[in-house]
């Protein structure tokens, strides 16, 4: 008797670990993605910052997954489903794939499609502009190693080129980094970036002061951290200004154009602006059936999805209900416990029993803010400061892929904790910015300052 197919789309959190634990049961497993490799993307943020190299914190998926034999690695892009036949349409590039679908038989298929007895659609989430797409390229987000090479780009080249045009003409445009969101990853870059002006290049720069850089976190809501208790949220806050970010909430950003950020009627000049304010789902999932607004799948209980109780989504992608009838959040935990309930659940049904219904297990959240400052909240345990960062340091060392990438990790921050140093501060691709420098004249004009 053949053995059951498992295909697995992703190769997040939550895909790596539901192939990691149905690997161990008598299956033939796929696990197909567009990258080669396993990003952790909770320290995206520091590669961003140039406190860390992508190597770091990525691993080729097929090393994470070589022990299981049964286990198949596709880098691949999935183009659609057929859900009646159980089959998954894959392609080298879906668009690429359509334009060339009458390629010769004896070359590898644009188009080709994988069988499955089980599919496990792990594809996460994107940026959400909230329908002003435009913006994205004046304020790029940070979900893939390519977005956090491009932010450490334009934040380092910012001083390069505030340095040249101080040399070339006495003054320069104001350095605003200016970034838009106070979720986690907003507040982690704000706080960082801060830091990095008033601590790392506050030296090596002549013709100008780096720590007169102003880092501005603009959140439409009440406070930061609006998903965590109240007093956390202020302790964010507060340990934010004390690193010198600007905190803005209650503000909403009403455009965004190169070298200014539209608050309401008023422009703020921003060098470079950094988008931390949406999240939408990845677009297969509108593929597959019933979404929620932000376009994840409705999911039954035990995450499958409406008619095709072999199709499971997980993960960020899946939109299902906890105990107080909110939608689980996006989150590492939750995509891994969730890949380990599928495979369970696979599990039971080829030995003949009934499924079981998913339930998420909170074992707390915690967010950075910079050095020595954090926030965590464990349900009745809440803790703010230096103690919390040690915890959040702790428990990202423990989740990272890889001995080597613990040990270098660690020994990073060690060396950053007592020099205040980035060893990753390379300025790769070209060398220009949207809209800065917009010239000291027109500095002088609009906002009355250049040092």
């Amino acid at each position: 008797m053949a053995k059951p197919r498992v295909v697995i789309i992703g190769g997040g959190f939550g895909g790596l670990t539901a192939a990691a634990a149905v690997a161990q049961h008598p299956v033939t497993v796929t696990v197909i993605d567009r990258k080669n490799h396993h990003t952790f993307q909770p320290l995206l943020y520091q590669v961003a910052t140039a406190g860390l190299s992508p190597g770091e914190i990525a691993a080729p998926i097929r090393a994470v997954l070589s022990r299981y034999k049964n286990v198949s690695v596709l880098m691949a892009e999935v183009c659609g489903f057929d859900l009646a036949n159980r089959r998954v349409k894959v392609g080298a590039g879906c668009k690429q794939a359509s334009q060339t679908s009458n390629a010769a038989s004896d070359e590898t298929p644009a188009n080709f499609e994988i069988d499955y007895d089980y599919l496990i659609v792990a594809a996460g989430a994107t940026h959400s502009y909230f329908g002003h797409e435009e913006w994205e390229a004046v304020a790029p987000g940070l979900k893939t190693i390519e977005d956090a090479l491009e932010i450490r780009r334009r934040v380092l080249l910012a001083f390069e080129l505030a340095e040249r045009q101080a040399i070339a003409t006495g003054a320069h445009d104001p350095l605003n980094f200016v970034v838009i969101g106070g979720g986690p990853t907003g507040v982690e870059l704000a706080g960082t970036l801060a830091e990095v002006a008033n601590r790392t290049l506050a030296m090596d720069f002549r013709a100008i002061n780096p720590r007169q850089t102003r880092v501005i976190l603009v959140e439409g809501m009440a406070r930061v951290l609006p998903t965590y208790p109240e007093d956390l949220s202020r302790s964010a806050q507060e340990q934010l200004q004390h690193l010198g970010v600007e905190v803005r909430t209650s503000t909403r950003v009403t455009g965004v154009t190169p070298g200014a950020v539209m608050l309401g009627d008023t422009a703020l000049p921003s060098a470079v602006t950094l988008w931390a304010a949406g999240v939408a789902a990845s677009p297969l999932g509108r593929m597959l059936g019933n979404t929620d607004k932000a376009g994840r799948v409705l999911v039954e209980p035990d995450l499958s999805i409406g008619g095709h109780p072999e199709v499971f989504v997980i993960g960020d992608l899946a939109s299902l209900a906890g105990k107080e009838g909110k939608p689980l959040p996006g989150l590492a935990p939750v995509a891994m416990q969730q890949g380990r309930a599928v495979a369970r659940t696979i599990d039971r049904e080829m030995r003949g029993l009934g499924r079981e219904p998913f339930h998420y297990h909170d074992h707390g959240t915690m967010s950075t803010i910079g050095r020595a400052a954090a926030v965590a909240d464990f349900g009745k345990f809440k803790v703010s400061g230096f103690v919390a960062w040690v915890l959040w340091l702790l428990v990202h060392i423990m989740f990272l892929i890889g001995f080597r990438n613990r040990l270098l990790v660690m020994l990073d921050w060690f060396w950053a904790y007592l020099t205040y140093q980035r060893s990753a501060r390379l300025i790769t691709g070209n060398t220009t910015l949207p809209g800065f420098p917009r010239g000291v004249r027109a500095a002088d004009k609009e906002s009355g300052t250049a040092a």
